[in-house]
């Protein structure tokens, strides 16, 4: 077994493949860029060494420079995580070349099903179910909509290099290709240094399931298990779970036996992911198909793990030192769910836009999951855990991914792990800059998430309009309304603290009047108990003045507030959604006319930049007569092109930017008359 292994990524993959090595005896080394000087991952590594500047391409992406460090530091392996350097040969080849060990498959499958062309023509051969599409490469706008035509609208197209999301565009149209293929050519150019672009059908109905692979250097090939996927934006995945809610057993084995033998027919070994595409269509769970295989461990590993007791990174390990497994395929059972979130610097409330900056305040729920080796350790006694790579203070750097974190829950069933996420997210305490938590909340309580529902289009099918909150439900409101009068109460006089139990001692008595977005609610505070519009509600909670968190019990329903004092009253945020409440003493409620909202001004005759970005194009000059839906500028965020688009009828009277120009969010790229 290996006595040093060095880290070649950074955040929370980092910290998670630390942890397994050190449960393992292993010690570790990181390398960090000047961004990532004070990140939890330097500080928990054995040895860390600087390897330069916060851009990954002058630090983590630089093969020299890792390699350096590892001669530096006497490592005997490389565990690459994911992204960066983790599916490049050029890297295995290098570290080899030193005598440095891989953790991560052998060269050649890297090689073999890094390219989606090429990946595609193997799969079809070992007789995996393959989705109609192009033959090979796509040059030029002219041969895709001739191969869109041929295959039959919808059709994906898909830079051959692309993966996260990047260098992937829908069609439904020719107008679609003319539209978005060169820009899908430039995507996959611009992020991964490879323009082939190629074509495939897009399934109706899709669902995205993955199988989970392992294996070693004697031939010894096992599948884990699927994970479902399907939840997407932009093609990022958002919510993972494992098993899926579709798959059946006869399906899980027909998956499972044909990732195996394409993995066989490359040579596979260590833990690797082939993805799949399924037709939520077809009843019959047959029409499955080959999408790409990812020779690395996935994000959402950690759902696989829950499951089977099975740590994937231990394992990797243990290959590439050249341990046999120590499991077959019988061995592979599935025990309960396990469901997995990922938690962004992204606002939903604006339409997803990246929102890096300092974690002003960050605290991640209380979690029960433990690292000391055995399956039921791992998943912990209140099935809560929490991967994560930032620190309060710390920054979500531009540089790189905005994940702030995952959250993964396990239960007995898929209700009691969806359950836990709610539970868990109203308790992720997060300021400083926008976060999807919110968003995530709002999907675990969906109708349709609640009964496996699932496709690829799940968000933009379910919030076409963007996101503005989960829906509150009646007792919801009341209970809310009755929180803010015990705390308006508590505030009124902080001689007074609010305990546990209802009795007369603890309630001043007052009545109050709130108002939750345009429905008033009277509460009414007694000495022993407290009543809704005259109906008596039970109400449990602690709060202390000042408290940005509170525990409450709403008619015997445990939830968790995250509150905040307003000129009004207070914002509260809870089950996914954000509310603000306003609040006053019921003898003076009807001065309240100067609570109501001021209407925000019409920004329809502005093109306003949704992100910080460069503007790649624009697509108008000063004088020009626009119609709605009619792109008026290209602006790159996160290495990805977006087409703005005219909200109404207008002539644009100025253009107050210039293509090439860095533009800052919220910044006026042109006015309309």
């Amino acid at each position: 077994m290996f006595k040093k292994i060095l880290i070649a990524n950074r955040g929370e993959i980092a910290c998670r493949v630390i942890k397994t090595a050190k449960r393992m005896g292993i010690a570790t080394v990181a390398v960090y860029s000047d961004a990532d000087a004070r990140a939890p991952f330097v500080s928990m590594a054995d040895e860390a060494v600087h390897i330069g500047p916060s851009p990954a391409a002058e630090s983590y992406l630089i093969a020299e420079k890792i390699i350096a460090a590892c001669k530096q530091t006497g490592a005997e392996a490389v565990h690459p995580g994911y992204g960066f350097l983790s599916e490049r040969t050029s890297f295995a080849e290098a570290l080899a070349a030193e005598g440095i060990e891989f953790i991560g498959p052998p060269v050649g499958a890297i090689a073999a099903m890094g390219d989606k062309i090429e990946s595609k023509k193997l799969a079809k051969e070992a007789g995996v179910n393959t989705v109609p599409g192009s033959e090979g490469e796509v040059e030029t706008t002219a041969d895709a909509l001739m191969w869109a035509n041929k295959i039959g609208y919808p059709v994906m197209m898909k830079a051959s290099a692309g993966g996260g999301g990047k260098g992937m565009r829908l069609a439904h149209s020719d107008k679609d290709v003319e539209e978005g293929f060169e820009a899908t050519q430039r995507e996959g150019l611009n992020s991964f240094g490879d323009k082939r672009v190629f074509l495939e059908k897009f399934i109706l109905n899709p669902r995205h399931i993955e199988i989970q692979i392992l294996g070693d250097k004697h031939g010894n090939i096992l599948y884990l298990n699927e994970r479902e996927c399907s939840i997407q934006r932009r093609h990022q995945k958002v919510v993972e779970e494992a098993p899926s809610p579709f798959v059946t057993p006869k399906m899980r084995k027909a998956m499972g036996e044909q990732c195996v033998a394409l993995s066989r027919a490359v040579g596979y070994y260590s833990a690797g992911t082939v993805e799949l595409i399924v037709s939520g269509a077809d009843p019959s769970g047959e029409s499955f198909y080959f999408l790409e295989m990812n020779t690395r461990l996935q994000v959402e590993h950690p759902v696989t793990e829950a499951i089977t007791g099975i740590d994937l990174v231990e394992q990797m390990i243990r290959v590439a030192a050249g341990e046999k497994l120590g499991m077959t395929q019988d061995d592979i059972g599935i025990d309960g769910w396990a469901i997995e979130n990922r938690v962004y610097a992204e606002d939903p409330y604006r339409g997803f836009l990246p929102s890096t900056g300092r974690l002003v305040r960050y605290r991640p729920p209380l979690q029960g999951w433990t690292d000391d080796g055995s399956a039921n350790g791992r998943r912990g006694v209140d099935g809560t855990r929490v991967d994560d790579g930032v620190f309060e203070g710390g920054e979500v750097s531009m540089f790189y991914d905005p994940m702030i974190a995952k959250l993964v829950t396990w239960g007995e069933t898929r209700d009691e792990a969806a359950d836990l996420q709610i539970q868990a997210l109203d308790a992720f305490y997060i300021e400083g800059l926008g976060h999807n938590v919110d968003f995530l909340s709002a999907i675990m309580q969906h109708e349709r998430f609640r009964a496996g529902d699932l496709t690829t289009g799940f968000i933009e099918e379910e919030y076409p309009e963007g996101f503005s909150g989960a829906p509150a439900s009646d007792d919801l409101q009341r209970g809310l309304a009755a929180v803010a009068g015990v705390i308006a109460t508590a505030d009124a006089d902080r001689a007074r603290r609010i305990d546990q139990q209802l009795d007369g001692e603890l309630y001043a008595p007052g009545d109050w009047t709130v108002w939750i977005g345009g429905t008033a609610f009277a509460v009414a505070l007694e000495e022993d108990a407290i009543t809704v519009d005259g109906e008596p509600l039970e109400l449990s909670m602690e709060y202390t003045p000042g408290d940005t968190m509170v525990d409450v019990g709403i008619e015997g329903e445990d939830l968790t507030i995250q509150l905040k004092p307003t000129r009004t009253g207070y914002a509260v945020t809870t089950r996914g959604a954000s509310h603000q409440l306003r609040i006053l003493p019921t003898r003076v409620a009807h001065l309240a006319d100067h609570m109501i909202e001021k209407v925000p001004p019409d920004l329809s005759k502005m093109l306003i930049c949704p992100m910080p970005g460069l503007l790649m194009k624009l697509h108008v000059s000063e004088g020009d007569e626009v119609q709605p839906g009619q792109p008026l500028a290209t602006v790159e965020a996160m290495k990805m092109e977006n087409i703005l688009r005219a909200e109404k009828q207008g002539i644009i009277a100025t253009i107050n930017a210039e293509e090439g120009e860095s533009l800052a969010v919220d910044a006026v790229i042109l006015e309309l008359e």
